[in-house]
């Protein structure tokens, strides 16, 4: 990689640092509203040592002619999310008196809206603690929304050019230029936001834990104020407060703006929302009329119960409402396919993606009329884009890598000594960005705070590789990618 390459791309992390820095005023503005001036410092040092990195970057200049290349966009993405995390994790270090590897592995799941937490004592710890958390979910969400709209469809990852109209051809559609477009994502994305936090705040919260539990719903990131998660508050209303605000952030948000921008119907005409919303009504009153049978809750007390653990792991989010580890082995299962699916293309949950299962479904239908029908011509349509060989490729390839990184990281922490259903489950919710796992130890009722430092560096890396759609990192160790 060239020279003049390098500088762009360090000159852009360097912005990123500076950007981090300033954030850190937030929890600082929320440490002297609750006069906990004790924890100031942290986040004082935190910022300066963050704001030099991030000049010292910037200070020799962005070179003149020089200008990233499609394949460039891969070191940038993966680079961007490795730095921040590196410097998001010092307050953490500081205030709580952790190791290091706790902190960047609290702020890698942070970060990638993965929701897996190694702190204890959420319900008493420092409120700017809380706020940091809360919000490098929210700079996740919004991070990934563009890198999902704007990156991946030009890099051609995991089927994800499907949307490329979306992303580019706004000069017609949505609107004149693509940074009005990031414009307008950010400002729904905001005030979604403001309205999450009215909503939790109406339905009984306090308006320190609406903030900080609408930044975790939007962005589908899942940290909570309290060890509790969603059951510390009893009121059914906070509830589906958070379910409502979970599907919004599961939902694409460029389709937001052409609702704003006069398409009434853009979201309502979309195939990949339509089966989510009927996908998750489907799960929500088949599993909570099982979950009636089979415990003493009332029939709405049940569907609300498993409306807000379905939700959260679909959407891959992380919240809990207990612990459904002990409704027997057959919701485990139903959680453990869960995990995988995910919400829809440019939204900030993680996972497979409805689109990818839809596809796949596409695809499984078009394979059997062939049989059928050896010599008719098929049509592979999806949402109005024709399904031609390199889409197809892209998402069987993601796809199977999808599953390939899961078991390689499962085994590797086998191998560490976890039991199986730890490891498998690990893996797949680090992977998939979904947060708590299956079982005592990383089950809704528990957290990763107890898995070897091995074990969680491992988990970093899984949750950085499925955020980032797997084949953004994995081109990286190619040695084609170093060549000129």
């Amino acid at each position: 990689m060239a020279l003049p390459t390098l500088r762009i791309i360090g000159f852009i992390l360097g912005i990123f640092l500076i950007t981090l820095a300033v954030s850190m005023v937030i929890p600082m503005l929320t440490l002297l509203l609750f006069e906990r001036t004790d924890d100031l410092n942290a986040f004082l040092w935190s910022s300066l040592i963050t704001v030099l990195a991030g000049l010292a970057l910037v200070a020799p200049g962005r070179p003149e002619h020089a200008h990233l290349r499609p394949r460039d966009m891969y070191m940038l993405t993966t680079a961007s999310w490795i730095v921040v995390c590196c410097f998001a994790a010092l307050p953490m270090v500081i205030i709580q008196d952790i190791s290091y590897t706790d902190a960047f592995f609290e702020t890698m799941s942070g970060i990638t809206t993965t929701g897996s937490t190694v702190l204890v004592g959420l319900d008493h710890a420092s409120p700017g603690l809380l706020m940091w958390r809360s919000l490098i979910n929210w700079l996740g969400g919004i991070g990934f929304i563009g890198m999902a709209v704007a990156i991946l469809p030009l890099l051609r990852v995991g089927g994800m050019r499907l949307f490329q109209t979306e992303s580019s051809d706004w000069g017609e559609k949505v609107m004149p230029r693509s940074h009005m477009a990031a414009k307008y994502i950010l400002l729904v994305y905001i005030g979604l936001t403001v309205l999450g936090f009215l909503s939790f705040w109406v339905a009984g919260m306090t308006p320190f834990d609406a903030v900080n539990h609408s930044m975790s719903s939007i962005a589908t990131g899942g940290f909570s104020t309290s060890d509790a998660s969603l059951a510390n508050w009893t009121q059914p209303a906070v509830h589906w407060v958070a379910v409502l605000f979970m599907i919004l952030g599961a939902l694409p948000f460029t389709l937001y703006v052409a609702t704003l921008r006069g398409n009434r119907k853009a979201l309502i005409k979309d195939h990949q929302v339509r089966d989510f919303v009927a996908f998750l009504v489907a799960i929500w009153l088949a599993f909570g009329t099982w979950l009636w049978l089979n415990s003493e809750h009332a029939w709405l007390d049940a569907v609300r119960i498993v409306a807000v653990n379905v939700t959260s792991v679909a959407t891959t989010t992380g919240y809990a409402l207990g612990d459904y580890n002990q409704w027997g082995s057959f919701a485990v299962m139903v959680f453990f396919y869960l995990t995988f699916v995910g919400g829809c293309s440019g939204s900030t949950s993680g996972g497979l993606k409805i689109f990818r299962l839809q596809v796949a479904y596409v695809l499984l239908k078009a394979n059997l009329q062939q049989l059928v029908h050896p010599r008719a011509v098929i049509k592979q349509q999806y949402n109005g884009h024709n399904l031609d060989d390199e889409i197809v490729r892209s998402i069987l390839t993601f796809s199977f890598f999808f599953g390939i990184t899961i078991g390689v990281i499962a085994l590797g922490l086998a191998l560490m000594g976890l039991d199986w259903m730890t490891a498998m489950s690990g893996a797949a919710t680090a992977v998939a960005n979904v947060g708590p796992g299956l079982g005592p130890i990383i089950g809704p009722a528990g957290n990763f705070s107890s898995l070897p430092d091995a074990a969680k560096w491992l988990l970093s890396l899984g949750m950085l590789l499925g955020r980032l759609e797997i084949l953004t990192v994995l081109v990286l160790l190619t040695p084609a990618f170093w060549k000129h």
